[in-house]
């Protein structure tokens, strides 16, 4: 026995919902109704989206997109043409996603939150033929830029796909990059076809008028997994920016809009676990967790919920290159968390250092091949070289992607991730490759630095810096510029020097992976604290952040505060003070004395 596994029986368009055309699917198993001929089949008068007041049907949806789509091919635009949406979550972008698939083009995600340098560096490396915005802008010349009312200016055109074949370029997503810039990540239109197809199979979307929230940036692929549910009538609800980063704000969002399935990261399950309720809305509410490993105690809790009828979680795992889920693991029992079984579309191997597979039990780097792997990184030949390796299991020409990823074969076929190989990190959802944020750093002054994923003082995973030479906030600001938020070290840690290795190398395992909270500028007694809600603020902040000594002119980001971090601080606050503090106002008061006055006028006014 090897730990080279057969590819998993073909899925059958028996387990797809009434009315879903997937006759064309027969074809040997391997390929799957693509995604517009499914949509145009969706009943008109079914609700689409939902995006704050907004609702659209199906039929509106359709006839935005066949607009949006005329007006893409009157600007020249077709297969293989790749289109930047600059858009924020919202209907619009619905509507540009499937308008531009419709177009039989593909879409390129840009977050309008991203740093303008960094937006700027992807709509150049991509060679975007066209940008989409939500306003008019003004800018240095570059890609033609349009809005997104121009193209859905002209009402009345026909939702007709142009058709495309499944090797069609369906979007271009961009990941962190090992050589210091990111890397786009090609999908085909077959590939993401095949993944709505075996999540059904695998029953994460399963049953019928489902309502899914979309809860991630439409620059990470898990976006991809919640938009495609429409192309099965699924209804999908915007989950606005202040909402997904607040636990009780998402709870209450759940249930008001009564979701049936929400994609989440882990580090973001746990808070809400502790404000779901049996009887808050449809239960049992499905969860895909993903982006980051699950901890033991995670693990459980998910399992005690789904025997409480609460919810059912799914862990599902994957590269980007590999079409977003390449495995799944219902958490149904105790124990050794997993990252379940590979999906149909793709094959596993378990090899080591030298291609072989390894034995049962043993560990080995995790390759994938099969339909659902990329086409490559855009206009990147050389990077596509060396993770798109020749597959020496497959027939001649098939290809395999090297994720990097230690695994563990279990001996039901179930797989436990071991961790990476390289210096690739995963962070609340998000991979990160720390050269990347290293050669920003170098950029912005840094003699020498180094990267790691540790703690912060109360245990919250976390970015630190290390540095020899440069100034930390001088840092942290100029990373800041160039870099999306997740990729900003919460710690910046100067060194005189840095170990190395008997061979020379930077000793990365030498480095301290938790840090402890700076000493704060104020008094080290916490003197100067004024009145009994600056007093229990800092209590709490000291708590949270791990520091011995807070004072009113402290600033919880400053003192390595981050999201996560606020959000415990919110949820502190409201068991210790019985205060609704929203996670946006930790944001808008940084500073302890602002945040104690905040508090206090809340708490007047329920008072009052």
């Amino acid at each position: 026995m090897t730990a080279v596994l057969p590819e998993r029986p073909a899925a059958t368009t028996a387990a797809h919902p009434a009315g879903c055309p997937c006759a064309p699917c027969e074809a040997a198993g391997t390929g799957a109704a693509d995604l517009m001929a499914r949509l145009a089949a969706v009943p008109g008068d079914r609700t689409a989206v939902v995006a704050g007041d907004l609702e659209l049907s199906f039929a509106e949806l359709r006839e935005r997109a066949a607009s949006f789509a005329s007006g893409l091919a009157g600007l020249g635009v077709g297969p293989e043409s790749v289109v930047a949406l600059c858009l924020p979550r919202g209907a619009d972008l619905v509507t540009a996603i499937i308008g531009t698939l419709t177009a039989g083009a593909a879409y390129l995600p840009v977050d309008p939150a991203l740093p303008e340098e960094r937006r700027r560096l992807l709509l150049t490396d991509s060679g975007a033929d066209l940008v989409v915005t939500d306003r008019p802008v003004a800018g240095p010349a570059g890609p033609r830029t349009v809005t997104a009312g121009e193209l859905t200016a002209g009402r009345g055109a026909a939702f007709a796909p142009v058709p495309v074949g499944p090797g069609a370029l369906a979007y271009v997503i961009y990941t962190s990059g090992s050589t210091g810039r990111p890397k786009g990540v090609e999908i085909a239109r077959g590939s993401a076809s095949l993944l709505l197809r075996e999540l059904e199979d695998e029953g994460a979307a399963s049953g019928a008028a489902r309502r899914v929230g979309w809860n991630a940036s439409p620059s990470f692929d898990a976006s991809v997994q919640q938009w495609v549910r429409l192309s099965r009538g699924d209804t999908l609800v915007m989950i606005d920016e202040e909402t997904r980063r607040d636990p009780a704000l998402l709870a209450a969002f759940v249930d008001d809009r009564g979701l049936t399935d929400l994609d989440i990261t882990p580090s973001h399950a746990e808070p809400l676990l502790d404000l779901l309720t049996p009887d808050g809305g449809p239960r049992p509410l499905t969860l895909l967790v993903g982006g980051e490993a699950i901890g033991p105690a995670l693990w459980d809790r998910l399992v005690e919920a789904r025997r409480a009828g609460l919810l059912r979680a799914v862990n599902v795992y994957g590269p980007t290159e590999c079409t977003v889920d390449a495995t799944a693991g219902w958490i149904e029992e105790p124990g050794e968390p997993h990252i379940g079984a590979v999906l149909p579309g793709l094959r596993m191997r378990l090899l080591d250092e030298r291609l072989a597979p390894v034995g049962p039990g043993e560990a080995g780097e995790l390759y994938l091949a099969g339909p659902r792997i990329a086409r490559g990184y855009r206009r990147g030949p050389h990077l596509t070289a060396q993770r798109f390796v020749a597959d020496p299991f497959g027939a001649p020409g098939e290809r395999m992607y090297r994720t990097g990823d230690r695994c563990r074969l279990l001996p039901d076929g179930r797989l436990v991730h071991l961790g990476r190989l390289d210096g690739q990190v995963k962070l609340r959802g998000h991979r990160i490759e720390v050269q990347e944020i290293e050669a920003a750093l170098g950029r912005a002054g840094a003699a020498e630095a180094a990267v790691v994923l540790g703690e912060d003082a109360g245990g919250t995973p976390c970015l630190i810096a290390y540095h020899r030479g440069g100034d930390g906030e001088g840092l942290r600001t100029a990373v800041a510029a160039v870099l999306p938020a997740y990729m900003v070290p919460s710690a910046f840690v100067a060194v005189d020097r840095f170990a190395t290795t008997p061979s020379g190398k930077l000793d990365r395992a030498a480095l301290p992976a938790r840090i402890e909270a700076a000493a704060p500028a104020g008094d080290p007694a916490g003197a100067g604290l004024g009145g009994r809600a600056e007093e229990l603020i800092a209590r709490v902040w000291a708590q949270v952040l791990g520091a011995s000594s807070i004072g009113p002119d402290d600033n919880f980001f400053k003192l390595g505060g981050h999201s996560l971090l606020a959000i415990k601080l919110v949820s502190r606050v409201r068991a210790e003070l019985s205060v609704a503090l929203p996670v946006k106002a930790v944001y808008a008061h940084p500073r302890l004395r602002d945040l104690a006055a905040h508090i206090e006028e809340l708490s007047a006014a329920a008072d009052g």
